[in-house]
C-alpha cells in the first residue's frame, strides 16, 4: 500500500512538472514567434525587430540569442536617442540558414537588411559570437558602418583562442545544448541555475554577490535561451566556427572593444588582438564581470556613450530623428 501511495505521488509530481514545463515553453515559443518580423532582402529573408528612435544602431546578438537578445543587451547600454535594429542571425528563430552561413555571408545579410530598411549608415554593436559578422561588415561594407563596438568578442586570437570553459559541468551543458534539449535546459534553470550561469561565461559567485537587479538580468538572459530548439541551428553554426585572421588594419570605422579578465569564454586575448589590429581602436578591460559584464552595466553604458560622443555620434536622449 505504501509503495502504491509513493507511486501515485511520484506520478502526480511528474505530471505537475510537465504541465508547468509545457505552459512555460509554450509561452516562450509564442513570444519568440511574435516579437519579430521577417523582411525580404537581397540576401534572403531576415527576421528582425527594432525599438527607439534616433541614430540607427545595428545590434548583433551572440550565441543562443535572437532579435530579443539584440534589443535588450544594447538598449540597457546606450540608452535613448537610437533606433536599435536587431536581426536574428542565421539559424536563429525566424532567419533561415543559407548555403553559405559564414560570418562574411552574415555580414552581407546585415548590410542587405539595412538597405531594405533604407538605412544608409548605422552604429554597429556586436556581442560575443555576433562580433564575427560585425567585423566582416566593417570590412566588406565600410560605408554602412558609422562606428563599431565589439563587446566580449568571440573572434580570432592567434595564440589563445576563445572557447567554452572546460569544466565538467560546462562540458555536460554543452552536450545538452547540442542535442537541442528544451526540457533539460528548462529543468536546469529551475534546479541548478548556477550551472547554466557558469556555462554562459560568468562565475556564479559573482552573480550571487551582485545587486538583485543584476541577478535578475542574468537570470533573464538564461531564460531567454528558451526554447533552445528554436536556436539550435544557429548555436551549431556558432559552436563550430572556422576563425581565421582578418585584415583588421583595413577597418576605418571608429572602434571600441570591451572585455573582462574573468570572462570564462576567454575573450580577452581576442579583444586585445582586435584592438591592436584596428587603427585607432580603444580597448577597455574590466577585472571582473565575466562574459555578461556583470556589475559593469553603468560603466559600459558611460564608456559607450563617451566613445560615440567622441566619434561625433552622440544625440540628446529626446532625439527622435536620425542625423544621417
Amino acid at each position: 500500500m505504501v509503495v502504491l501511495v509513493l507511486l501515485v505521488a511520484a506520478a502526480a509530481a511528474t505530471a505537475l512538472v510537465f504541465r508547468c514545463y509545457h505552459a512555460e515553453i509554450t509561452a516562450a515559443r509564442a513570444a519568440a514567434s511574435s516579437g519579430g518580423r521577417v523582411v525580404q532582402t537581397a540576401a534572403g529573408p531576415i527576421e528582425y525587430a527594432e525599438k527607439g528612435a534616433g541614430i540607427p544602431l545595428l545590434s548583433i546578438h551572440g550565441a543562443g540569442g535572437g532579435y530579443a537578445q539584440g534589443l535588450s543587451n544594447v538598449g540597457d547600454l546606450v540608452g535613448d536617442g537610437f533606433r536599435i535594429i536587431a536581426p536574428s542571425r542565421f539559424g536563429y528563430l525566424g532567419t533561415p540558414i543559407p548555403s553559405d552561413a559564414s560570418p562574411a555571408a552574415q555580414a552581407d545579410a546585415h548590410g542587405a537588411l539595412l538597405r531594405a530598411l533604407k538605412v544608409d549608415r548605422a552604429i554597429v554593436i556586436g556581442f560575443s559570437a555576433g562580433t564575427r559578422s560585425a567585423l566582416e561588415l566593417a570590412l566588406r561594407h565600410p560605408d554602412q558602418v558609422a562606428a563599431l563596438i565589439l563587446l566580449v568578442p568571440a573572434t580570432y586570437s592567434p595564440n589563445d583562442p576563445v572557447s567554452v570553459e572546460a569544466s565538467r559541468g560546462s562540458k555536460l551543458v554543452f552536450r545538452l545544448v547540442n542535442t537541442g534539449a528544451d526540457f533539460i535546459w528548462w529543468a536546469a534553470e529551475k534546479i541548478a541555475p548556477s550551472l547554466l550561469i557558469h556555462f554562459i561565461g560568468v562565475r556564479p559567485e559573482l552573480v550571487a554577490a551582485s545587486p538583485r537587479a543584476e541577478q535578475d538580468r542574468v537570470r533573464a538572459i538564461v531564460r531567454s535561451v528558451e526554447p533552445l530548439s528554436l536556436r539550435f541551428a544557429g548555436i551549431h553554426i556558432d559552436s563550430v566556427p572556422a576563425l581565421s585572421p582578418l585584415p583588421l588594419e583595413k577597418i576605418t570605422a571608429p572602434t571600441l572593444v570591451i572585455s573582462a579578465r574573468d570572462d570564462l569564454f576567454n575573450t580577452l586575448p581576442a579583444a586585445e588582438h582586435a584592438a591592436r589590429g584596428i587603427p585607432g581602436a580603444k580597448l577597455i578591460v574590466y577585472e571582473t564581470g565575466g562574459h555578461l559584464l556583470v556589475g559593469r552595466q553603468q560603466e559600459v553604458r558611460d564608456a559607450v556613450r563617451a566613445f560615440l560622443a567622441a566619434a561625433g555620434l552622440a544625440v540628446p536622449a529626446h532625439a527622435k530623428q536620425s542625423t544621417f
